[in-house]
């Protein structure tokens, strides 16, 4: 489709929606296996470098980080499943379609809520 269709002729929808994202949560999950690899490198590193990487996920902005991978993740794995009852031909009706696509909405929403509330409220460190 026409990029110029987007707007005044064409409503994004749920489901387009959904695909999108789930595109792009897997794009933002492989770019954050860099991260969980140099947070297992300062594991192995010694107790400096793992205090180092500790320090800087304890920080707001660590923390921030983790939520956002948290949310990514979250998404990414609901709307897998999604995908996989679609892989065995079912939950493509319209209304099947946008009631599991709220659910995974839903789903991350909680998610995303209570790895907020370990992150900042919580007293636990990552």
């Amino acid at each position: 489709m026409s990029p110029f269709m987007i707007g005044p002729y064409y409503r994004p929808q749920l489901t387009s929606m959904l695909s999108i994202t789930h595109r792009a949560t897997g794009v933002a999950l492989a770019a954050t296996s860099l991260a969980l690899a140099w947070w297992l490198a300062s594991l192995a590193s010694g107790p400096e470098a793992y205090a180092q990487a500790m320090n800087c996920a304890n920080s707001t902005i660590g923390r921030l980080l983790l939520l956002a991978l948290g949310a990514s993740l979250a998404f990414h794995f609901a709307n897998g499943i999604r995908h996989l009852f679609w892989d065995a031909g079912r939950g493509f009706e319209i209304p099947t379609a946008y009631a599991s696509g709220y659910a995974v909405l839903a789903f991350t929403l909680l998610a995303v809520l209570g790895l907020a509330w370990l992150l900042f409220l919580g007293g636990r460190s990552p």
